[in-house]
């Protein structure tokens, strides 16, 4: 753990740093309250995660408890390329999947959700129930229910929609932007593989939807649809 914190400290900027935790919302009351930052990029810190891809998960468990961000993304994407390196070790991928659920609560931040979930959660649930989903979106976790929703990604890009539309529906009137914002992305990379149906889902629910999750879901149907799509 000690090494990984000082080559990433060694990669670290101050004014990295400060944008960062702007950017993050670190201050009283926001989302990111209490967040730390070292000031690393992540494709360093992806750098350093390919070395140490090798790690047991006692250490990995002790990165990701850690206060500082980049060293919770670090442990992260080396788990992300563990499950890649896994392949057809489903034994394997089932405990990086495990492990994954198990420590939710430190993967606090949408970054670090959007980063890990489709290819650890996603990719396990390919060929799987997907109840674990719904039992995330139910989750009092804020970053639960971000998983839940991310997640889908993977299913997305195997053409397969239907946990999508479920989960939107099911957490359409979630109170925080965050969740809105993850549900109109994921809609939205629906539309590169079935533009019907997401208008038709659109125009079902328009009227219900949080107008942040309408725009991110429409923002690249053609103007008059947007416009018409928009409309009260």
């Amino acid at each position: 753990m000690e090494e990984i914190f000082n080559e990433l400290k060694a990669l670290a900027s101050e004014e990295k740093k400060e944008v960062l935790s702007y950017f993050f919302k670190t201050g009283k009351g926001q989302y990111g309250e209490d967040d730390k930052f070292l000031g690393v990029t992540v494709p360093n810190i992806r750098l350093v995660s390919k070395k140490h891809i090798d790690l047991d998960f006692k250490t990995i468990r002790e990165i990701l408890h850690s206060p500082y961000h980049e060293m919770r993304m670090c442990a992260l994407l080396i788990l992300v390329g563990k499950m890649t390196k896994a392949k057809k070790d489903t034994a394997l991928q089932k405990e990086i999947f495990d492990f994954y659920l198990s420590q939710t609560k430190y993967i606090n931040n949408w970054d670090l959700v959007d980063l890990s979930a489709p290819k650890i959660v996603g990719q396990y649930l390919l060929d799987k129930p997907r109840d674990i989903l719904y039992t995330l979106a139910d989750s009092p976790l804020l970053w639960d229910n971000r998983i839940a929703i991310v997640s889908t990604h993977t299913l997305i890009r195997n053409n397969d929609f239907e946990d999508t539309y479920n989960l939107a529906v099911k957490m359409m009137h979630h109170p925080h932007d965050l969740i809105h914002k993850a549900i109109g992305w994921m809609l939205r990379e629906t539309e590169k593989h079935n533009y019907e149906n997401l208008f038709k889902f659109i125009e079902k629910y328009r009227h219900e939807m949080p107008r942040t999750m309408l725009r991110y879901a429409i923002e690249h149907f053609p103007a008059e649809q947007r416009k018409y799509l928009m409309g009260k």
